[in-house]
């Protein structure tokens, strides 16, 4: 009996590779960029499952070109933005992603954004290796205070709750807005909930931790950053398309908001017209979760249910549950 075949749409650690073709036969792109999208139905015709990321749209054209045979599409992230759940639904593909282990890393990392953007880190780094350095002067390259200033979160899910432990290490006041309050993380924490105008008008920094839905597309636009403090600082390490780029450039150039620090972006890898040349913006390549032991583990899941639905077992983490009804069913 010949062994089901597998796509992998990116090089991932080669430790997750390995374990795959241990039960199936594998093929992974290795070349270092996203696959077109004909590229991308073209691979992935004739197989059983495909471990996919955010750049590969898996629509009910991919999955009908793929053919009948394919029983799981796996993210290889926390998000699934790049998925047709229903269109997958209907054709009983099951979707999963990795939830959990990168809840960690992603915390850290917007940390890092923040602090880097409220002290100009990437600023005055690129100013002394211009040489431009003369010396050290009272007023050079001032930052903001970060200690007792509000921290703004739109979306206290895991990473959200995260966000706010590491803030608090700075004496931060946290204010955060949701679909739902968290009484017991208020008291832990010492959060409080504010409605999202109010969110936007009193934080200091804020920073976006909403998944990308149709009412999360372009939450912070143009008349939200009119409505921040102009020593305000927004951070987005979540979905680009949560916030209005273009509006971001305009309110940086004119002020409206001090600064922003970015790891995502609305139509990566392209930036909005002059984002990169704003001295008040760090902006880096979409890394929050790049740390091996974080990759590795991003790896373990998706393999993991690939295994078990191309053995008719449940997967860890489905993102479209119908679908496991008509795999008990059969």
């Amino acid at each position: 009996m010949s062994r089901k075949s597998v796509y992998v749409t990116r090089a991932i650690p080669e430790e997750n590779i390995d374990e795959l073709r241990k039960h199936f036969d594998v093929e992974v792109n290795l070349d270092d960029r996203a696959l077109s999208k004909d590229e991308l139905k073209q691979k992935l015709k004739g197989r059983h499952a495909a471990i996919s990321l955010l750049t590969d749209t898996i629509d009910g054209e991919v999955l009908d070109t793929a053919g009948p045979q394919l029983r799981i599409v796996a993210n290889y992230a926390v998000g699934f933005n790049n998925f047709d759940v229903a269109a997958a639904t209907q054709r009983n593909v099951v979707l999963t992603n990795t939830p959990g282990v990168l809840d960690d890393a992603t915390a850290t990392h917007t940390m890092t954004l923040l602090l880097a953007t409220a002290r100009r880190i990437a600023e005055s780094d690129k100013f002394v290796r211009d040489g431009k350095w003369q010396g050290w002067a009272p007023m050079f390259f001032v930052g903001l205070d970060v200690e007792r200033k509000n921290l703004g979160i739109a979306g206290l899910g895991r990473i959200g709750k995260a966000v706010a432990k590491r803030a608090r290490g700075f004496d931060m006041n946290i204010i955060y807005s949701d679909v739902k309050r968290d009484a017991d993380f208020e008291q832990a924490v010492g959060a409080t909930y504010v409605d999202k105008n109010t969110l936007i008008r009193e934080s200091d920094f804020l920073t976006m931790h909403v998944p990308l839905t149709d009412e999360t597309r372009h939450y912070i636009g143009a008349k939200e950053l009119k409505a921040m403090k102009k020593t305000a600082v927004l951070i987005n390490a979540s979905r680009g398309p949560v916030v209005d780029e273009i509006a971001l450039v305009q309110a940086l150039k004119n002020g409206e908001i001090w600064g922003a620090g970015l790891d995502v972006f609305e139509d990566e890898p392209k930036l909005a017209s002059g984002l990169i040349d704003l001295p008040n913006v760090v902006v880096v390549p979409h890394v929050a979760s790049a740390t091996p032991q974080t990759r590795i583990a991003m790896g373990e899941i998706a393999v993991n249910n690939i295994i078990k639905v191309l053995n008719g077992q449940v997967p860890d983490t489905c993102v479209n549950p119908g679908v496991l009804k008509s795999m008990a069913a059969q």
